[in-house]
Order: structure tokens, then C-alpha cells, then sequence
């Protein structure tokens, strides 16, 4: 059995995507949904880009411009691509216009739930939910608390990435064959398909968020 050192760090990564950047005007943004609703049409339909253009008659630079999003289509042109791919001209601004959900948990009031660990005496509070949405990725954020009452439980495992951030008390927290030491501050980012876990509570009360994503249901 293999004990990882608790202060390893994490190595320095160029993101594919920078969080803090600021989006460009409205109008740009609505060009971006309208050129992700045509490339979702036209794959729903198997459709090449050729193919495409052969139906509404326009060049396959101008549909890659559209579907990149890099250029803003005329009333025309919406209305070929919407006779070519049998769909409501309105439905091309459906990602634009569609509301983007938000959900505010006060402090103590995360919604108590059972999952696998309460049977181990772990207490799980839901901090939010937020279902079908334009990502296409499901994430739920658990406040997790671990007492006198709780046992080990080192064998979860389930789809997606899991995120644990340690607030109060000390694990050893199993993934794979590796023990990690972790106290409050710690970060733990993980593959959840391996079987993981708390193997050792040194330290209790021990509280961590949780936070587990995974791609939605098609």
C-alpha cells in the first residue's frame, strides 16, 4: 500500500478555456448560439457540411463562418438553412434565448440526502442542483460530514470527476492504490471511477465539499 505525501503539488496547466475572460457584445453572442443550433441540426440529420451547402446554395466557407459562429446570417440565409433542415427558423435562436439557471443555498440549509455513504453514518447535504442545461454537464455539490458515528468507506465509485476540498478535521482519503493525507484546505481531484474514499478519520468532526460532475443524460 502506497501513501502519497499530503503537500504534493498540483502541476502548472494551460487551461483550454479562461474562466474570467469577458464575452463580446450581444450580437456576437447571439451569432455563437445561432452557429451551435445549425451544427446541431445538421448532425441530427447527418448532414456534411457539402451536403448542406448544396441545399441552401451557399459556399462551405460562408456555413463554416456561420457555424463558427464568426459571421452574422441574413433573414435569407436563416430561412434556407431552416427549409434545408426542416426546423422553425425560430428555433435557431433557442440557445440564445433561453434562460440560464441560478440556485442560492443559505448557510445550514443544504438539503440532507442518502447516497451510498449514509448507510456508513455519512451525513450529505445537497448544496444545489441544476438539471438539463446548455453545458451538458450535471454537477452536484455535497457538503459531506463525518462524526463518531461514521465508519470507513473507502469502496465508492461512479462516473465523472469528483472534487474534494477539505474543511475541517483530517482522512486519509484512498483513491486507487493511493492514500492521500488531507486537512483542512487540502484539494483532492479525482478520475470517480476508481474506487475511493475515507480509509483512516484521524481527526473528527471531519467536513468536505464534494463536488461531482458528469455529462448528462442524452
Amino acid at each position: 500500500m502506497k501513501k502519497t505525501k499530503r503537500n504534493t503539488d498540483a502541476s502548472t496547466k494551460v487551461l483550454s478555456q479562461d474562466p474570467h475572460k469577458v464575452r463580446g457584445d450581444r450580437e456576437k453572442v447571439l451569432e455563437v448560439a445561432i452557429g451551435k443550433e445549425v451544427r446541431s441540426f445538421r448532425k441530427q440529420q447527418n448532414m456534411t457540411v457539402f451536403e448542406l451547402a448544396e441545399a441552401t446554395g451557399l459556399s462551405i466557407g460562408m456555413l463554416s463562418k456561420i457555424e463558427n459562429g464568426n459571421t452574422s446570417p441574413s433573414l435569407t440565409t436563416l430561412q434556407a438553412l431552416s427549409h434545408a433542415l426542416s426546423v422553425p427558423l425560430t428555433s435557431f435562436f433557442r440557445g440564445f434565448e433561453e434562460s440560464r439557471s441560478a440556485v442560492l443555498t443559505k448557510a445550514g440549509k443544504g438539503a440532507e440526502t442518502e447516497r451510498r455513504g449514509t448507510r456508513a453514518g455519512h451525513q450529505y447535504n445537497l448544496l444545489g442542483h441544476i438539471g438539463s442545461n446548455a453545458s451538458g454537464v450535471v454537477v452536484e455539490p455535497y457538503l459531506i460530514t463525518l462524526s463518531e458515528k461514521s465508519d470507513v468507506f473507502p469502496v465508492f465509485q461512479h462516473d465523472g470527476i469528483e472534487t474534494i476540498y477539505m474543511l475541517e478535521g483530517e482522512v486519509d482519503y484512498r483513491h486507487g492504490n493511493d492514500i492521500y493525507t488531507l486537512m483542512p484546505g487540502d484539494t483532492l481531484f479525482f478520475d470517480a471511477d476508481a474506487p475511493h474514499g475515507p480509509e483512516v478519520l484521524s481527526k473528527l468532526p471531519a467536513r468536505y465539499l464534494s463536488i461531482i460532475s458528469y455529462p448528462q443524460a442524452t
